[in-house]
């Protein structure tokens, strides 16, 4: 058994584009060059909350039909369809 340590590919200083660094990256594992890595400070403010909620096979299929139907996203027409039902109901 090789007992000698593999060599590790330098990651390149520019990528040609975007697919170029997936597939570099789809080929390398980050734990190779962590020395490679530098913390930096990040700060985020939450814009909106996403709640995750079952719904029934069926009604997700409808749901779906319905948004292509308006050129939507299923989360819009959920959101639009529910505001619709509760300002009803008040």
């Amino acid at each position: 058994m090789n007992n000698k340590p593999n060599a590790v590919a330098p990651i390149p200083e520019e990528f040609s584009s975007y697919e170029a660094a997936a597939e570099f990256w789809d080929t390398h594992d980050t734990t190779d060059y962590l020395d490679e890595f530098e913390t930096v400070p990040l700060e985020a403010e939450f814009q909106q909350r996403h709640f995750e909620v079952e719904i029934d096979e069926g009604l997700m299929e409808v749901l779906y039909q319905q948004a292509q139907k308006k050129g939507v996203a299923i989360s819009q027409l959920v959101n639009d369809v529910l505001r619709e039902k509760l300002e009803k109901a008040a």
